[in-house]
């Protein structure tokens, strides 16, 4: 069983930054390919951002653009989300996954998540 941990949230003001880490206990991520989703009070989840494993293929959605980068440490144990110029729009609780095959494309959504984090909470307000 995979468990994945997310961390990193918190209360920031809008033009701030925050950056996500996206670990896992008892194994690497360096194999597996990952996403970062997100679900905002009353919204579906929606996804992020993803990186593959094999060639670190990365795909962002439209709304976050020039904000968002998505990254893997040196050692690949950890894929981080940093997220800079913040709005209140990008509220919600941010969650990792691992992808099941074929990994990150622009049609990878929710469904194609195997595993889950618990989530951490992002709010943007001043």
């Amino acid at each position: 069983q995979l468990e994945l941990v997310e961390s990193g949230g918190g209360l920031v003001q809008p033009g701030g930054s925050l950056r996500l880490s996206c670990g896992a206990r008892g194994f690497s991520l360096e194999y597996y390919n990952i996403g970062w989703f997100r679900q905002a009070p009353d919204k579906e989840r929606e996804r992020v951002s993803c990186i593959s494993a094999v060639n670190d293929r990365i795909f962002y959605v439209d709304s976050i653009k020039g904000r968002f980068t998505i990254s893997r440490d040196y050692g690949k144990t950890e894929i981080y989300l940093q997220m800079n110029s913040l709005r209140s729009e990008d509220t919600a609780v941010y969650y990792c996954g691992v992808l099941k095959p074929p990994g990150c494309s622009p049609t990878t959504f929710s469904t194609d998540v195997t595993y889950w984090g618990q989530g951490t909470q992002v709010t943007v307000s001043s």
